[in-house]
């Protein structure tokens, strides 16, 4: 046995460990490498006793003298028990366990009071200032023994919940890396989903389309867009692929690209095999086409819907199919509003599916949406979807905004109906201004070997 002083009143006491002494206790308590323990007393022989059987059960004790001697201790060393006198001179050892239990500590310290007090008043005491249990002087070995065994349990079970903590914090700051390189790859989604539609304004010489695209998160599956049909007319549509997120973003991309590129690319034409002219189909051939493509060559589950128009500048004459879209809207030069279209089936549902193509006719000072189902069904706070009358309200409240800006005082007043600026479902939508009939250009003179054809 050998000691070593370490300040006035401190001692360290090294005994090694009884190897014929039995642990008493269960796999439950976890194995702790190198266990410390402080004992704090003002009698020497005290200390001795305790510091004894504290070795015998694989402690390594260290000693003080009063309770200043062991908070100077306990700033420098990590101890897993402390056994503290109750009456010293100087700060007691009621006065001693406030203070350490004040300081910030990495791990928990059991600590046990020692005392000659029987009443209820001290023990509240010593339990509101931190002690986990009492021990009555002179203290009986085998329940010192005990009450040690129970700490060791607290112990472990800190040590554990620590351990486990430390792994999910790892586990956390792994998720949290693959988290922030998921929402860079969004961010970039959402950037090139933007880039598809090239340009959000388009002047036709005398009417002018406006497009938005508003996805509920980083990327949705929403889509708008225009393509040249001819010199007089132009094809406009809006559709909604089922779901969010990026699958929804790619299927959504991959069929606004049909309806993009040139005339061969684009499914709203046919190359005429007798003539080698390309031709453009009507509206609902156009719906037929892409459910054929979507059940025959694009392997999913999800479905679309649309609402295609195809017009003529020149008179305002309008071929439309409407396929599970929401109905599409005009508002009349006096302000006037009247929906078109009686539904029709989704897209990629039902092989086989019928669609029908309808007329429709733009005066000046005309204008058409076309739009998806996050507008009228974003809901408020309390579940009330804004609707097609609301719609109709806000076009009315709202008949002299134009062009960009009324889109978007129209993703104004959806935020202040929905409480929230980011909604529940994409948004997007086409409005084309029709303001004045463009003429339509005759075609030039075609001659052979000077003679008119």
């Amino acid at each position: 046995m050998w000691q070593r002083p370490i300040c006035a009143g401190v001692t360290v006491w090294n005994f090694g460990l009884d190897t014929n002494a039995t642990r008493q206790d269960t796999a439950d308590i976890a194995a702790i490498a190198h266990k410390r323990a402080l004992v704090v007393d003002d009698s020497a022989a005290q200390r001795l006793v305790l510091a004894k059987n504290l070795a015998r059960w694989g402690y390594e004790v260290t000693q003080a003298a009063c309770g200043n001697a062991a908070l100077r201790l306990c700033e420098s060393h990590q101890f897993d028990l402390i056994l503290s006198d109750w009456m010293m001179p100087g700060m007691n050892g009621l006065e001693f366990c406030r203070a350490f239990r004040a300081r910030d500590c990495d791990a928990y310290c059991y600590f046990i009071l020692l005392t000659s007090k029987n009443d209820k008043g001290a023990v509240a005491e010593g339990l509101n200032v931190g002690a986990d249990d009492f021990l009555s002087k002179p203290v009986s070995t085998p329940e010192l023994r005990a009450r040690i065994m129970a700490g060791e349990r607290l112990i472990a079970m800190e040590r554990q919940v620590k351990a486990r903590n430390d792994d999910l914090r790892a586990a956390l700051r792994k998720l949290q890396a693959l988290y922030d390189a998921v929402d860079r790859d969004l961010m970039e989604a959402r950037k090139l989903q933007q880039s598809l539609i090239r340009d959000r304004f388009h002047d036709f010489g005398g009417s002018q389309l406006s497009l938005m695209l508003h996805s509920s998160g980083h990327v949705g599956g929403d889509m708008v867009g225009t393509f040249p049909i001819n010199a007089d007319r132009i094809g406009i549509y809006a559709l909604d692929v089922s779901g969010h997120g990026v699958a929804a973003a790619l299927l959504g991309a991959r069929v606004g690209g049909m309806l993009g590129g040139g005339q061969s690319q684009n499914i709203a034409f046919s190359r005429n095999h007798m003539t080698g002219q390309t031709d453009v189909i009507a509206p609902h051939e156009v719906a037929a086409r892409m459910n054929t493509l979507m059940l025959q060559e694009i392997e999913t589950d999800a479905y679309l819907t649309i609402a295609y128009a195809d017009i003529d500048l020149s008179t305002g004459r309008m071929v439309m199919v409407q396929a599970g879209h929401p109905h599409p809207l005009i508002q009349r030069r006096d302000g006037a509003v009247e929906y078109l279209g009686e539904g029709g089936l989704p897209i990629g549902l039902l092989d086989g599916a019928e669609y029908a193509s309808f007329e429709a006719e733009l005066r000046p000072g005309d204008r058409l949406f076309l739009y998806s189902d996050g507008i009228p069904e974003c809901a408020n706070e309390a579940g009330a979807e804004f609707g097609e009358h609301g719609l109709c309200a806000l076009f009315e409240r709202l008949h002299t905004h134009r062009g960009m800006s009324f889109l978007d005082r129209l993703k104004w007043e959806l935020a202040a109906w929905a409480g929230r600026d980011e909604f529940g479902d994409d948004v997007s939508g086409a409005l084309l201004e029709f303001s004045a009939y463009k003429p339509a250009k005759k075609p030039a003179a075609r001659f052979y070997r000077g003679q008119p054809l």
